[in-house]
């Protein structure tokens, strides 16, 4: 029986969850999705991930492809990945071939290198970005999908609990500043407007197709626009921040004709959030970094 050699982040989150078994079991799972879905998986793994098993694969045809099953969870990522992926079809995203929600498993398009190892200019990317984006939305109303709005109150309740978790790794003010950003998306949430976004954009999670980048690894979420782009607006830098306060949002909102200010709040939220979660998990210097963009925009706004 073969082995997986899994990268250490998903090991790690394996034993967090107190999943190991689900290792033990991983073999006899790949084997029968290569029995049902007729592809034939390769034992290597995909290295960078911390919540699947990501395995280049052959389909029938001869059809390059990637098998990815994710871990076992108790909320429903899994499902909500795969209805992303249903929904987007193969725009903006990776297409999918095949799924298993009960086994959270997905047969996807091989695409190549993250636009992080582009060479391209920032301000290219961050266009490259935005129209992956532009790709994605669409209306998805009853699709089952958590809402901008629930997913701006599970913000701020992670923002204020890690927060006092780490001892408070930043002020009170930049605490105020995100959660009231984000409170101001949640009242202004509209069912009407919402659309298919993605929830997790950035460098690494956008790879080259021919026909231009397309995203994986997507949350799924029914939000305004505007959220997807305050995510990629998430990682201005506390330099940036200070000397131009509106830059960054306002840039993107030009680029995709969306409010500068809903952009700026989703920003303050995912960028004090995702600070958080890299000090808990001990990404530095990125943790640092972000917590100290989360003061400035605090001082600036």
């Amino acid at each position: 029986m073969r082995r997986f050699e899994l990268p250490e982040a998903v090991r790690k989150r394996l034993r967090a969850n107190g999943s190991e078994a689900w290792l033990a079991s991983l073999p006899e799972l790949v084997a029968g999705l290569e029995r049902e879905w007729d592809i034939s998986v390769e034992g290597s793994a995909f290295f960078g991930g911390s919540e699947a098993l990501v395995s280049p694969t052959t389909m029938a045809d001869g059809t390059p492809a990637i098998l990815k099953v994710l871990i076992p969870r108790e909320d429903e990522v899994a499902a909500h990945e795969i209805t992303a992926m249903r929904l987007a079809n193969g725009e903006g995203c990776a297409r999918m071939y095949r799924d298993d929600p009960h086994r959270g498993a997905m047969l996807l398009e091989r695409l190549g290198k993250p636009l992080a190892e582009s060479g391209l200019p920032p301000a290219e990317r961050l266009d490259v970005l935005c129209g992956a984006a532009m790709r994605l939305w669409r209306p998805a109303a009853g699709a089952g999908l958590p809402t901008g709005a629930e997913k701006g109150r599970w913000l701020v309740s992670y923002i204020h609990e890690t927060w006092e978790e780490l001892g408070r790794p930043c002020s009170e003010r930049a605490i105020t500043h995100a959660t009231s950003a984000v409170e101001r998306r949640i009242a202004a949430h509209d069912d009407e407007r919402s659309v298919l976004v993605h929830g997790d954009i950035h460098e690494w999670n956008a790879l080259e197709s021919p026909d231009g980048y397309k995203l994986i690894d997507p949350d799924g979420l029914l939000a305004e626009p505007e959220y997807d782009i305050g995510v990629i607006a998430r990682e201005e830098s506390a330099e940036f921040i200070r000397d131009s306060p509106e830059g960054l949002s306002g840039r993107l909102a030009a680029f995709t004709r969306l409010d500068a200010g809903a952009i700026q709040d989703w920003a303050a939220g995912e960028r004090l959030s995702t600070a958080l979660v890299c000090t808990r998990a001990g990404f530095q210097p990125t943790g640092r970094n972000l917590l100290a963009a989360a003061e400035a925009a605090a001082q600036v706004n």
